[in-house]
C-alpha cells in the first residue's frame, strides 16, 4: 500500500513554529509508526529553500508540484500570508489541492488564504488572535470561533496562533489513526499542552500552575 501524504506547505516569511511544530508531531507519528502508511512532507512551490519570518532558512522535501497527490494539506501562517490571501495564482493553487485533498488544514494566519481562496465560506474558523478580526474582513460569511485551539468542520481543520499548530497536528493523528496514537505520539515528543503560568510579579513561572488548578 502507498502510504498517503501530509504535505507542509512552506513559503518566505511562514511562520517557523507554524511548521516545524506540526512537523515535530507528524514525522514522529509516520516515522514511528510506519504501518499506519502515512508520510509527512514538506513542499514549496518550485521545490526552492525558503527564508522563514525570523530568519530560519529550510530546504523544502520536494516541490509542491511535483506530488502527484496530496491527501492532507497542511498551510502555516506568518507574514509571508498577507501577500498570499490576495494573491491570484496561490489562490487558484490551493483550490486546486483542495479539489482532491481528503482535508485541508491550517496554522495561524494559514486560515487567512483559505479565506481568501473561498473555501471558509460559511464555516468555522479560527486563526491567530491578533487576526480575527481579518479574517472576518476577507469574509465575512466566516463564523469566527475566537478563544478556540482548533476548530474541526469536517474537511478542513483551522487553529489559532503558532504553538496551536502542535495541538492541531496531535488532534490530527486522533482523527486520522486513533486517540490511542495521538497519546503515544504525545507521550513521545513530551509535550505537555497545558504550560506553566507566568505570574506577572514574578521572574518565573508560577509553580507551574495549570489553568484551574
Amino acid at each position: 500500500m502507498t502510504a498517503r501524504t501530509i504535505a507542509i506547505l512552506l513559503f518566505d516569511g511562514v511562520e517557523e513554529l507554524d511548521a516545524v511544530g506540526p512537523w515535530e508531531v507528524l514525522a514522529f507519528w509516520t516515522q514511528n509508526f510506519p504501518d499506519d502508511d502515512w508520510r509527512v512532507v514538506t513542499a514549496s512551490v518550485g521545490g526552492e529553500a525558503i527564508t522563514a519570518a525570523k530568519g530560519m532558512v529550510i530546504t523544502p522535501t520536494t516541490a509542491l508540484e511535483e506530488l502527484e497527490r496530496i491527501d492532507v494539506l497542511l498551510h502555516p501562517g506568518g507574514r509571508g500570508t498577507r501577500t498570499l490571501y490576495r494573491d491570484p495564482e496561490h489562490l487558484e493553487r490551493i483550490r486546486r489541492v483542495a479539489g482532491d485533498a481528503e482535508l485541508m488544514t491550517s496554522v495561524c494566519t494559514g486560515s487567512l488564504v483559505y479565506a481568501g481562496a473561498g473555501l471558509l465560506q460559511g464555516r468555522p474558523a479560527t486563526t491567530h488572535w491578533r487576526s480575527l478580526d481579518l479574517l472576518h474582513e476577507i469574509d465575512p460569511s466566516i463564523d469566527v470561533r475566537g478563544g478556540q485551539r482548533w476548530v474541526d468542520d469536517g474537511d478542513v481543520v483551522t487553529s489559532a496562533g503558532v504553538s496551536a499548530g502542535i495541538d492541531m497536528a496531535l488532534h490530527l493523528v486522533g482523527r486520522l489513526v486513533s486517540p490511542t496514537r495521538a497519546i503515544e505520539v504525545q507521550r513521545g515528543i513530551e509535550y505537555d499542552p497545558a504550560p506553566p503560568r507566568w505570574d506577572e510579579d514574578s521572574s518565573g513561572p508560577g509553580a507551574a500552575e495549570r489553568p484551574g488548578s
